[in-house]
């Protein structure tokens, strides 16, 4: 264990690990955003290059964050600069501790907007008001929340206050508590929707559609969205890890660990569509239902079936879990600077980061209504016509979270492999093999991609 850390921050036990890491990666990232993302392109073929860049890219580079946070001993700058005098690098590496700050607090920020959502729906759920009769009923509900505000903003507080109260508590006491309870909660919750789904649902549409795939449907775009996604889900690029890495005994193996949240919060992602295309599907709904799918479609195939009032509510008390815990992996990445910059006490370290995002994602979400007419980068190629939410959605993860990905790969493989070697409970064979797909694999492939028009 680092010896800059204090005494909570660290995780008390492997299974205590895992189970925070997984719960930063597995959240909206898996419920929201990768079954949308599969129905507006091509299901199968989508899922299957997603599976590819989560175990080709995005394994590998969350190895390189966990190794960079173990052997640097603190948050993602302090890691970085640590590693930069000791190594005797480029200064310039510094800027992936930058974007390690700035890309978890602008995605807390839009992020939490989204979480209040599922607040919303999770609360309403609970008072049988989820389910809808029709489609129409469903899109004007969600409207009138989108329409509203000041509900809006209600929500987005108790999410980002959520986040904090947990943060306020500690690594041990905070972060790593909720996970025990909320992870299980989760998978249990998500293995009894899908049981559910496919013994009511359309199963052999929903099998057909997730994991048929129709190639001709695949573009740069679709590449790029499923490399994005990969990077999203796994939280790779956010600092999140790196972060989480520096509280991690030597005992832990990290490579097994790695393992085990890749293929966790893969299953999950494809289980989420398991138990949610069924329903899509037997109802007569579209699929490409974008990110109305989420919280348009599902509420009307649960009005329109035996038992939606509760399968409803089970649903988005499910999506709020798994967007909680993944709102207080990525808050933490600031917090953890916010202790050592200046030596603020954990508390008003987090206030000042957890208030900040919130402000922040006022903007965020007032761009659904105050603000929709606001297209900040109209002009600029990619950008056009994407209101402040859609700009700060895509510059995160389709932009600077395969770009922080690909310089932590340069930097692990080329400026400090001497100083990583060793912490990753790995054969020196495989270490090598990861340094050699660090240094040429994964950065052909983030270039490729990112060119692939």
């Amino acid at each position: 264990m680092a010896a800059n850390a204090s005494a909570d921050k660290h995780w008390s036990s492997g299974l205590g690990f895992i189970l925070a890491t997984a719960g930063a990666a597995v959240g909206l990232g898996n419920l929201w955003r990768f079954p949308f993302l599969a129905g507006e392109n091509g299901g199968g073929a989508f899922v299957l290059i997603y599976i590819a860049c989560v175990f080709l890219i995005g394994m590998p580079i969350m190895l390189a964050e966990l190794a960079l946070g173990r052997t640097g001993g603190g948050s993602a700058m302090h890691s970085v600069r640590t590693l930069i005098t000791q190594s005797g690098a480029n200064r310039g590496w510094q800027f992936i501790g930058v974007l390690s700050i700035f890309i978890p607090f602008i995605g807390v920020a839009y992020y939490s907007v989204v979480g209040g959502w599922a607040v919303d729906y999770a609360a309403h759920g609970m008072i049988g008001k989820v389910a809808s009769e029709s489609g129409e009923l469903a899109g004007a509900r969600f409207d009138i929340m989108l329409a509203n505000p000041w509900r809006m903003l209600a929500a987005h507080s108790v999410f980002m206050g959520g986040i904090m109260l947990v943060l306020i508590r500690g690594v041990h006491g905070g972060i790593e508590a909720i996970s025990k309870v909320l992870m299980p909660m989760l998978f249990l919750l998500l293995a009894g929707l899908m049981v559910y789904a496919l013994k009511v649902g359309d199963t052999a549409r929903a099998m057909d559609f997730l994991f048929s795939p129709d190639w001709s449907a695949v573009t740069g775009k679709t590449i790029i969205l499923a490399a994005g996604q990969a990077f999203f889900s796994l939280a790779i690029g956010v600092g999140v890890m790196i972060t989480y890495g520096a509280y991690v005994p030597n005992t832990i193996s990290l490579g097994r660990s790695v393992a085990i949240v890749a293929l966790v919060d893969t299953a999950v992602a494809l289980v989420a569509g398991i138990a949610i295309f069924p329903f899509v599907f037997s109802q007569g709904l579209d699929p490409a239902g974008g990110p109305g799918l989420i919280f348009v479609t599902l509420p009307t195939a649960f009005g329109q079936m035996s038992g939606g009032m509760v399968v409803g509510a089970a649903f988005f008390l499910l999506l709020f879990f798994a967007a909680f815990t993944t709102g207080i992996g990525t808050l933490e990445p600031v917090v953890s600077w916010m202790e050592e910059r200046r030596g603020m006490s954990r508390t008003r370290g987090t206030l000042l980061a957890g208030f900040g995002a919130w402000f922040v994602g006022i903007a965020a979400l007032l761009s659904f209504n105050l603000w929709s007419h606001i297209h900040p980068f109209n002009l600029v190629p990619g950008y056009d016509g994407k209101s402040i939410f859609d700009t700060m959605d895509f510059t995160i993860a389709s932009v600077l979270l395969p770009f922080n990905g690909l310089l932590i790969a340069l930097f692990t493989g080329w400026a400090v492999p001497r100083l990583v070697r060793g912490h990753l409970g790995l054969s020196p064979r495989i270490e090598t093999l990861w340094i050699w797909v660090l240094r040429l694999l994964i950065p052909f492939a983030i270039i490729l991609i990112a060119v692939w028009k």
